[in-house]
């Protein structure tokens, strides 16, 4: 059956873009990480690898739990898989506000990694099919705006943290952090629903401009055990794995580079990443949007160049807190195209009926690129230099731009 424009399923699907967005926002939280690294290693005696190993932990499981989680949604839909989710943060949040009795990097490990990252999974493996699934006629723009709080998170919240530290305390934050995100995030998670049977956008062909997905392909549904016996998967699993390092390792160093290398107060410093994040986060629907009229494969191999190109340079150029807000800028492009156009490119070559388990194959391999940041700290620590981990961050890049260029000949052909 054709839905009609005026359906008032189509008239109020704004309100599924609405409940990714605030749960992305609230797994977006958990990316403010860089706030905890500084007060963790001066005020806790921790070692700068020490700190950063819960917020790696948390990337591995997160993307560990999309595959099970993208699984359920596809079968049981979002809204109860989300629920979840925003229960688990709370729990997550509430056992490390126990640091104090607790002062472990272990038990950070255990409720922050482990439990906050499965929180994580549970509600972003909701986010982008269920908007994917409403916006068949602007899918990069749809799934690119869901997500956008992940990026924008960091705008507010990391500063933020950096004052509720300093006011409360790092396990006190921890405490205050789990009510707010749950309840934000429980609203968010009432808002997601699946379209209705028979569903249909207002325009029904697909009007991504892929540019290295075939037409005749585009609209094909494929079974997730067909789409891991494919090439392209594993090639699109490492590029992902490869892009998402350089990312990540941003996000943990940066603002210690701007209090250790330049000097910087501590608030000062977090606004570095908080830059980042308003490029990450208001970028996410840009680069949807222009996925849309170019074509995503187009718009990702041209930000990855410029991605690297900042990453080998930003210890040379960024000697004072404005060139390093206007690198950190740069940087969050490229985290928002990431984030914001791999679903899509996978909805556009394998469709979307299985696109929760299908993405979260893909996304899996975030887990990997985790380990990029890992061994930036491990680097930082050994060296004394920031150096070794921005050229390891823009090396990564580097290979996974080679990969997208290898998928897109692999899918189009000689």
């Amino acid at each position: 059956m054709k839905v009609s424009i005026s359906n008032p399923d189509i008239s109020r699907r704004w309100m599924i873009l609405l409940g990714g967005f605030l749960l992305s926002l609230m797994g977006g939280m958990s990316y403010a990480w860089g706030s905890f690294v500084v007060p963790l290693v001066m005020d806790w005696g921790w070692t700068a690898t020490q700190a950063t190993l819960p917020f790696t932990i948390m990337i591995i499981v997160f993307s560990i739990t999309m595959i099970p989680a993208g699984w359920i949604q596809d079968k049981i839909g979002p809204r109860k898989v989300a629920t979840w989710g925003a229960v688990l943060f709370f729990v997550g949040y509430a056992l490390s506000g126990l640091l104090r009795w607790i002062p472990s990097p272990r038990w950070l490990v255990f409720s922050y990694g482990i439990l906050v990252g499965m929180a994580c999974g549970l509600t972003y493996a909701c986010i982008a099919p269920t908007a994917r699934k409403w916006y068949g006629d602007r899918p990069g723009f749809a799934v690119s705006t869901a997500v956008m709080g992940f990026g924008l998170a960091a705008v507010v919240f990391s500063p933020l943290k950096r004052q509720m530290i300093d006011w409360w305390g790092v396990d006190g934050t921890f405490i205050v952090l789990s009510i707010f995100i749950a309840v934000v995030a429980l609203i968010g998670a009432r808002l997601l629903k699946n379209p209705p049977e028979g569903y249909r956008a207002p325009q029904r062909k697909e009007t991504v401009k892929s540019k290295g997905v075939k037409s005749a392909e585009m609209l094909k549904d494929i079974s997730p055990k067909d789409f891991v016996k494919t090439k392209v998967f594993y090639i699109l699993w490492l590029a992902l794995a490869m892009v998402i390092g350089g990312g990540l390792t941003a996000i943990g160093l940066i603002p210690a580079y701007g209090e250790i290398v330049l000097q910087l107060e501590p608030a000062i410093a977090a606004t570095a990443i908080s830059a980042y994040a308003l490029t990450n986060g208001l970028g996410r629907p840009f680069v949807g949007h222009l996925s849309d009229r170019y074509g995503t494969l187009q718009v990702m191999i041209i930000v990855y160049i410029m991605q690297a190109m900042v990453f080998f340079a930003l210890p040379l150029i960024a000697v004072n807190y404005g060139l390093l807000l206007l690198c950190t800028l740069f940087l969050g492009i490229g985290y928002a195209t990431t984030f914001a156009l791999f679903p899509v490119l996978v909805a556009a070559g394998f469709g979307t009926k299985y696109l929760g388990l299908n993405y979260g194959l893909v996304f899996s391999a975030f887990g990997i690129g985790a380990l990029t940041s890992l061994l930036g700290s491990r680097l930082l620590d050994v060296t004394s230099s920031f150096t070794p981990a921005f050229l390891l961050a823009g090396s990564t890049t580097v290979l996974g731009l080679a990969l997208l260029l290898i998928f897109r000949r692999e899918i189009e052909g000689p």
